[in-house]
């Protein structure tokens, strides 16, 4: 009789536990790109069970309820999961040490892990961008520390990038590595990249002209495109606004033979419903239109050489305005507006040659057509630029690796301005150039703890001749995550004003070239820190730079002298750019994370006055100190983000046209802070709701006005006196002209914003 009881309680409780027991399926992803994590393993705490992720991820095990499973995979931190009711888990694991593992190119031109580069490049993932989405690149900047997105225009709302206080024209902006963005396009190559083909942007902060030439004088900024060979099968991000912005995003994945992986990307952004808070009947922004088609092709090859060809097109139709105006009044001195249509398109390819030693060939072409009026002054602009570069990449012995390369640069550019114009048989001569040029770097590591890098390049310019760029760097890795670089060089910039300076278009103001430009050219060094700690539950990671540049022949637009001109010469002194930044990265238990940055800077020039004493002045629109931030917390039980992002801004000089313009001199202290909220639905769509601008902050408040005198913006009220200069009148007693170069911040308030992201493995 025991013997029979105890067979039926070993029965039941058999039948208890495989009734506890059920498949449960889950998914392994990486917590800061989504993208799946094959190989992992999955186990049981007490290692009854066991399985790996498959290479979408994907995993099944059977298990009960309450059972705690252990998830792990290298280069991934460990995670334990418990079971509950639901049959699917999504697992979002943490990379270890992301942002010191990072793969990075644009400090050498070389693949090679961050925490290995001699020179400082900063990485920010998808990921990163994610957290206060925005229908460009170039408004997805303002959370980076040290870097600014900065409105130029009131009116069209077109603007540039600023690195450590330097103007939008000191900045290089590349994708893939090729100089696709710069002079005329310097206003628009941010725009309009379809983000969800966007793998990483990498920043350098100070001179690279020595691997890449002009315009790379105060920084870098290097946009990497996705792999067609890695990418999703399908990406969409749909977003819109309570004042009616509405973006989109899409790329697809597509085999176009046995050895052809093609992705395909479009962005399309409308904005056409104006809206005037500020109340001086012009546009608070500029109503968009535009499309972007982005297309990629990797070429499989014998022996993973490389082979790709990209190219994008871009069309935008925007303009900013009295908020009655029309395309009719396109031109005509009845209602103000500015309109403009741009065309765009851009090519890329590389070519590993098929021979033992690694030789690359690679090229971008560009083509740019700019249509526009700004009130009554048309700009019609035309430029085209090709490059060409063969890079040599030879490794010596277990000590050297040599990078060897020579390039050539043409520009062409045409305009209806005097900028192409022969003054004295009034013939338009649009500007050809060709610059050639050779560079090579040694990277020497003679121990385990240092590395130096040494490079030359030489510039052939028809004009200007041959111009000679240098750099130095030495990475010195100390103990226990703590790395120290050192980086210095030279830089150089052949200019080009009417493609770079806006004010200089809308006619507001006459522009005075005083003298023939010469190139200008810089010196800097940087000293960057870096050290990273891990304890049981939190990661920390400090990033701290000290910087000075030194600029010679430097071409600042002179605001102040006159104010219906911008006066234009090479400047007779020097200007710098010096500062302190720090960055603060905290994580703790993969919940809460945070990134906190801080710069402090003094941008200033020295010159001589026309008594021959020495003047020192701040440059308008440059700030002395700026912080940003980053906080996340995640709910990885209910797949559910907080995104907290936000920067603050020191005041910045203002340009005033008189001495009794009312307008402050300096700008306030201000803030742009948003909110985002985002659920994972499933393994493939993702809902994201927010607000931005949540302190409803804009440069209007307690400032009489922006725009001066938007009632007459052809100024046929203003009246002169015998010397040229504007009178004071009952109607005008400030004696100020039409202007709208006085703005520094967004004019947008508070705004909605909601969308949804889906991926397709």
């Amino acid at each position: 009789m025991k013997q029979k009881l105890a067979i039926v309680l070993c029965l039941s409780c058999l039948v208890i536990t495989g009734r506890a027991q059920r498949l449960i399926n889950g998914r392994v992803i990486n917590q800061q790109s989504r993208e799946p994590v094959s190989g992992a393993s999955v186990m049981a705490e007490d290692s009854s069970v066991y399985t790996i992720s498959d290479i979408n991820g994907n995993f099944s095990i059977a298990t009960k309820e309450g059972a705690v499973l252990q998830i792990s995979s290298t280069g991934f931190e460990r995670k334990k999961v418990k079971v509950g009711e639901n049959d699917f888990i999504l697992v979002p694991v943490s990379p270890l040490q992301v942002e010191l593992d990072a793969i990075v190119v644009t400090g050498t031109m070389k693949a090679v892990r961050r925490s290995e580069s001699p020179v400082a490049v900063e990485v920010y993932t998808p990921h990163f961008l994610k957290k206060n989405p925005s229908p460009s690149i170039f408004e997805s900047l303002q959370n980076v520390n040290g870097v600014r997105p900065q409105l130029n225009c009131s009116v069209c709302n077109t603007g540039d990038i600023h690195i450590n206080g330097l103007e939008g024209p000191y900045t290089m902006i590349t994708i893939d590595g090729m100089p696709i963005v710069s002079s005329l396009a310097s206003v628009y190559g941010l725009f309009g990249i379809p983000t969800q083909l966007i793998e990483r942007v990498e920043i350098v902060k100070g001179p690279a002209s020595g691997l890449y030439g002009s315009e790379a004088i105060g920084g870098l900024i290097n946009i990497i495109t996705k792999s067609p060979d890695k990418a999703p099968r399908f990406t969409a991000n749909i977003m819109t606004t309570s004042w009616l912005e509405h973006n989109f995003d899409a790329g697809i994945r597509f085999k176009a033979g046995k050895k052809i992986n093609s992705l395909m990307g479009v962005n399309y952004f409308n904005y056409q419903h104006p809206f005037d808070r500020n109340n001086d009947q012009f546009t608070d922004i500029a109503l968009q239109h535009r499309v972007s088609v982005f297309s990629k092709t990797n070429f499989s090859r014998k022996y993973n050489r490389s082979a790709s060809l990209a190219g994008r097109y871009f069309y935008e139709d925007r303009w900013g305005g009295d908020m009655n105006w029309n395309r009719s009044f396109r031109g005509t001195d009845s209602v103000y507006g500015e309109s403009i249509y741009t065309s765009r398109w851009e090519l890329i390819g590389n070519y590993q040659l098929p021979l033992s030693e690694k030789i690359i060939a690679s090229f971008s072409a560009t083509g740019h057509q700019q249509n526009s009026y700004y009130g009554t002054t048309p700009y019609m602009g035309d430029q085209k630029i090709a490059f060409a570069q063969l890079i040599w990449d030879k490794v010596v012995g277990n000590t050297h690796s040599f990078l060897a390369g020579i390039t050539n640069r043409y520009n062409y550019y045409d305009d209806n301005s005097t900028a192409t114009l022969d003054t004295l048989t009034g013939i338009n001569r649009p500007d050809k150039t060709f610059i050639p040029g050779i560079f090579l770097q040694d990277e020497w590591k003679p121990g385990a703890k240092h590395l130096f890098l040494m490079g030359l390049r030489y510039d052939h310019h028809p004009v200007h001749n041959g111009i000679f760029t240098p750099r130095f760097a030495w990475k010195w890795s100390v103990k226990d995550g703590q790395v120290f670089r050192l980086n210095a060089g030279t830089g150089f910039r052949v200019v080009s004003l009417f493609t770079e300076e806006h004010a200089a278009l809308t006619g507001a103001r006459a522009v005075d070239v005083q003298e023939s430009l010469r190139p200008e050219r810089s010196y800097n060094v940087n000293l960057n820190y870096t050290w990273y700690k891990k304890w049981k539950q939190l990661g920390l990671n400090l990033d701290a730079s000290v910087w000075y540049s030194h600029f010679m022949n430097q071409i600042i637009p002179d605001y102040d002298t006159d104010p219906n001109k911008i006066i234009y010469k090479n400047l007779d002194g020097f200007s710098g750019s010096k500062g302190v930044s720090l960055n603060i990265e905290l994580n703790h238990a993969n919940r809460l994370k945070g990134l906190f940055g801080i710069t402090l800077q003094e941008v200033k020039k020295t010159e001589n006055d026309p008594r021959g004493n020495k003047t020192t002045i701040r440059p308008v629109l440059t700030e002395r100190w700026s912080g940003t931030w980053s906080i996340t917390y995640s709910i990885p039980s209910i797949a559910f983000t907080i995104d907290y992002t936000g920067n603050v801004y020191g005041p910045m000089r203002l340009p005033l046209l008189s001495a009794t313009d009312p307008r402050p001199e300096f700008s306030p202290v201000w803030s742009i802070q948003n909110i985002q909220f985002s659920k994972i639905i499933n393994r493939q769509f993702e809902l994201f709701a927010g607000l931005k601008n949540l302190l409803n902050w804009t440069p209007a408040k307690n400032v009489p006005f922006l725009i001066a005198r938007s009632h007459d913006p052809f100024d046929k009220n203003v009246a002169y006196n015998t010397d040229g200069t504007v009178k004071a009148t009952a109607e005008n007693p400030f004696a100020l002209t039409f202007d709208p170069s006085y703005v520094f911040a967004p004019n947008q308030g508070i705004r909605l914003f909601a969308g949804m992201r889906l991926t397709i493995k």
